[in-house]
């Protein structure tokens, strides 16, 4: 063991690459069923077909990996198996996109030919980001990677809407469902984004029938008055109980619809009388059926105007708006226009105004798939980490809708529905049907496909071979956790409960952990098109795959949102770079020594040995604690720390005079016991160096530390009485480094030190002197006030530690150096603070600018008290 094993600076590119290749050839990643081994699997978020590698993703495959690193070296049957979505919408129009450019009409090639096309693009780019993930070293089961529209896959979806519909479950239905013109689909109430819009409010006048007056509408879309079919309002509403049962003439249109009383309108929002529009409000659409009301379709799919809108008809949806308001207007019927800014809701894929739309559809009743899936969790079968998300999971479940599963495109799941031409009776089938079953006539398929989340909600069991009785299936369900963003909950995470639930009759996964959102350092969302966007690629290829990863883990806490700066990525290469160096220093003094057990050594131990030993039990005892409750961010800073300060920066300085000693083989005992450990209990986060600096102290052909035991912590190697001894010693050593510093000492020059106590500290004399650079060192118990008044201090429990300055500082000197310094630092920061009680400035100034002067203050601030430190020791 030389530093020749160990290149002088670390190349990470070049490490990664060999040992993910390394790694891959061995097999490392793969895992086959094995009763006799307890089992450990995750089946990983599937990114879609079209996705790249972002922070999010980065943020959450190194938490997967971390998890299923650890449990490999615990000794688990480890099985962490990945796959990609076909993401319905996304690739349908990335193809389409991408044909267009070609001068090709996906319309004109029709549905057969642009599925073609759609699967010869999948082959060619699809998943890519899957071979981006092995960048950031992912420990993947890649020979069971699946597609959610493999063959297999394919089959179960099948198994799963035949039994669906089967027990009545599914059904075609007319309802108000999300419209999005621009995609041509349905699209899913979770899959609608609300962003905030400048808009208006219209008010205006509809005319009673008896000509005896009028009530006054209030509304944000008038261009869909032309399908009201009666106007609502309280019943307890005073104001307007004298008009129920009376009716009005809709303006423009002269249909007569009638005044309704209905409590779910709330007299105190805008005039308390409401149009209902049953067609194209979901809300409208169940009062029109408490009450009877006709269902006027105003608005087509591609977002004009119907035919029954007169001479509207034709008009962008927006057009009509116009061409209304200015009717209203004329006829004398519109009464004000308020500003309004509201919520309004957004196609999720491509930022379209989403229609509310009756349309026939295809639908999954949910309360009775509700109801199991709200008591699994209820019940502590499946546990939210961090806690608080269980809540808004079940108000979901508890309030959700029937889900629309249908969806208006050609790339998917078609659904396996087929009706018959004569009698109209629809049957489900895993087979293409020939001929309706009841009555022989001729049969068409639906043309729809299934809702993606539909597929995806199979994802944890159908990956292991469902419905097939498989050996996977067996060993590894259900899986340990699912680790997701929030935004998905109900989306994906419920769907996935109920529907494990309803075929497996067993919850999909025990633990549902919830990572952080990722945002940039100033706090405002990751995106390219703001500029805001951070490509881990990009990191990967100047920090490496390991800093990035501890960048991101060290701050994976239950805040749930990381400030994410490349400043980081950097900070944490130096911290790869550190212990790079230290393994040099270990390997380069324990060059031909052959450790053997620790019985040979503990005895001859001395107090910093026992010291380090127990600080790295009690850092392997926290690290498992917090990585069993999902604290990445304690278990990671925690090695960190103990690698970085307790090791590094004390144990092997205390080391560099005792090598040179009698005990020198206990000393290369305990650092090649520490580094060995460290770097095992490192490994899960940072796989890469680890890997590479623990083969050098590896004996065994062909091991890796991929597979060696986890360290847990050894509780009879927790040495308290060491540990209070070593770090009265610490504490000390401190003080004298931090009085030099305020000095201004030169690290090269020899100080001398006077320590005042009481207690016997006669066993770490010579190491205090050969760590705080002494050339003299003095231990009394007083100190007198002349000798006091001479030197400079430091105050710790039942110790004060003096440094004489004499010789080596030039008080006078210095001190007018340091007011000089303080004065020119004074009129800064008054320059500054100014700035900050500037009323205009602050009015004016971008947030940016703001926090930015803030910054400036605070750090002059923070060095005027360090220059006042110092200038206070002088005296």
């Amino acid at each position: 063991m030389t530093t020749d094993n160990l290149p002088k600076t670390y190349d990470p590119a070049g490490v990664e690459e060999k040992w993910y290749k390394a790694w891959m050839e061995a097999g490392y990643f793969h895992a086959e069923p094995d009763p006799a081994r307890p089992s450990y699997s995750i089946t990983i978020p599937p990114p879609n077909v079209t996705g790249s590698l972002h922070i999010g993703h980065a943020l959450c495959y190194s938490i997967h990996d971390v998890l299923v690193r650890r449990k490999r070296m615990q000794g688990f049957n480890t099985l962490c198996l990945p796959g990609t979505d076909h993401a319905g919408i996304a690739t349908q129009k990335k193809v389409a996109d991408k044909l267009a450019k070609e001068g090709i009409d996906r319309m004109e090639i029709g549905r057969e030919a642009f599925l073609r096309k759609t699967w010869e693009w999948k082959e060619q780019y699809g998943g890519q980001i899957i071979h981006q993930f092995k960048k950031l070293g992912c420990s993947f089961d890649w020979e069971r990677e699946r597609f959610t529209m493999d063959k297999g896959y394919a089959d179960a979806v099948l198994e799963t809407f035949v039994r669906l519909f089967d027990k009545g479950y599914i059904y075609k239905g007319a309802r108000v469902i999300n419209w999005c013109p621009r995609c041509a689909s349905a699209i899913s109430d979770l899959e609608v984004e609300y962003k905030e819009q400048e808009g208006h409010f219209w008010h205006y006048k509809y005319p009673l029938e008896d000509g005896s007056g009028y009530v006054t509408i209030a509304t944000t879309r008038p261009e869909t008055m032309l399908g009201d079919t009666a106007v609502a309002v309280n019943s307890t509403d005073e104001r307007y109980k004298h008009l129920v049962g009376k009716n009005l003439v809709l303006p423009l249109v002269g249909r007569v619809i009638p005044v309704i009383a209905d409590d779910y309108v709330d007299k105190e929002f805008g005039t308390g009388c409401v149009k209902i529009t049953p067609a194209h409000d979901p809300n409208d659409f169940e009062m029109g059926l408490r009450h009877g009301l006709p269902q006027v379709v105003v608005i087509a799919p591609d977002g004009k105007m119907t035919e029954c809108c007169g001479k509207y008809a034709g008009m962008d949806r927006y057009e009509a708006r116009e061409a209304i308001v200015k009717d209203l207007e004329k006829e004398g019927l519109l009464v004000k226009i308020e500003d309004y800014s509201h919520q309004v809701g957004t196609c999720q894929r491509c930022g379209t105004t989403i229609e509310p739309l009756l349309s026939e559809q295809w639908f999954c009743k949910m309360k009775e798939l509700a109801a199991p899936a709200i008591e699994a969790v209820r019940s502590g079968k499946i546990t939210f980490w961090p806690a608080r998300y269980e809540k808004g999971y079940i108000e979901w479940l508890e309030n959700v809708r029937d889900w629309c599963i249908s969806r208006q495109l050609w790339w998917g799941h078609r659904i396996p529905v087929y009706k018959c031409a004569n009698c109209g009776k629809y049957t489900a089938s895993r087979e293409a049907v020939a001929s309706c079953p009841e009555c022989g006539g001729p049969v068409e398929q639906e043309t729809d496909v299934l809702d993606t989340w539909f597929s995806s909600a199979l994802w944890p069991f159908a990956t292991l071979g469902w419905p097939e009785k498989t050996p996977e299936l067996e060993c590894f369900f259900p899986t340990d956790v699912l680790i997701t963003a929030r935004d998905i909950i109900n989306l994906w995470v419920a769907r996935m409960i109920f529907s494990s639930l309803e075929y497996m009759n067993e919850i999909p996964f025990r633990d549902v952990y919830i990572y952080a959102t990722v945002q940039d350092e100033k706090g405002r969302r990751m995106s390219k098109s703001l500029g805001t966007g951070v490509d881990p690629l990009e990191m990967i290829s100047l920090y490496g795959a390991d800093a990035l990863r501890y960048s991101l883990i060290s701050q994976a806490g239950k805040t749930q949102d990381i400030r994410f700066s490349e400043k980081r990525v950097e900070i944490v290469s130096r911290f790869c770079n550190k212990i790079w160096n230290a393994s040099r220093f270990v390997f380069m003094n324990i060059d031909g020594f052959r450790p053997g057990d620790y019985g040979l050594y503990k005895d001859r131990f001395s107090p910093e040995d026992r010291w380090i030993i127990s600080k790295l039990q009690k850092t392997c005892m926290k690290a498992n604690s917090a990585f069993s409750t999902y604290d990445m961010d304690d278990a990671a800073k925690a090695i960190h720390d103990f690698i970085w300060n307790d090791y590094c920066d004390w144990y092997i300085e205390l080391s560099k005079d005792r090598l040179k000693g009698p005990d020198k083989d206990v000393v290369q005992w305990v650092l090649a016991y520490v580094l060995e450990s460290s770097l095992r209990l490192m490994h899960p986060v940072m796989p890469f160096i680890t890997e590479e600096i623990w083969q050098v102290l590896n004996t065994k052909e062909g091991a890796s530390i991929m597979t060696q035991p986890y360290p847990q912590g050894d509780p009879e190697r927790i040495f308290e009485d060491a540990e209070a001894v070593t770090e009265r010693l610490m504490s000390i050593v401190s003080a004298i480094r931090s009085l030099r510093l305020g000095l201004n000492i030169p690290g090269g020059r020899g100080a001398k030190a006077v320590i005042r106590t009481d207690a016997d500290i006669s066993d770490i004399l010579d190491k205090i002197r050969f760590l705080g650079k002494l050339d003299a060192l003095e231990v009394t118990g007083s100190v007198s006030d002349e000798a006091k008044a001479s030197m400079v201090s430091q105050h710790l429990s039942g110790i004060d530690v003096y440094i004489d300055p004499e010789g080596l500082v030039d008080k006078e000197k210095e001190k007018e150096k340091i007011t000089k310094e303080l004065a020119g630092l004074e009129k800064e920061l008054q320059r500054a603070e100014g700035k900050l009680s500037n009323a205009g400035f602050l009015a004016k100034a971008p947030a940016e600018v703001v926090e930015k002067q803030k910054a400036i203050v605070a750090e002059l601030t923070e060095k005027k008290a360090k220059l006042s430190e110092r200038l206070g020791l002088l005296g």
